[in-house]
């Protein structure tokens, strides 16, 4: 898709200087837009940190007899 937007130049020539490969405005803006829905992704994780989790007992999920041969 293509789209017009005004991008600021020193924020491309702090990038550029981060990284080298990002060679264009393009791969630089693909780049951004992945790194944000990896962290929106990863907080979407740490909120759910605690929510539906395991219910047991956990010393007697460990204890069991062997069977006899």
């Amino acid at each position: 898709m293509r789209t017009n937007v005004e991008i600021d130049e020193a924020k491309i020539d702090q990038i550029r200087d981060l990284d080298k490969n990002l060679r264009t405005k393009k791969e630089i803006i693909d780049f951004a837009l992945t790194e944000l829905i990896n962290s929106k992704h990863r907080q979407k994780l740490r909120d759910m940190r605690g929510i539906g989790g395991w219910e047991g007992d956990l010393e007697q999920m460990r204890t069991y007899d062997l069977p006899t041969i």
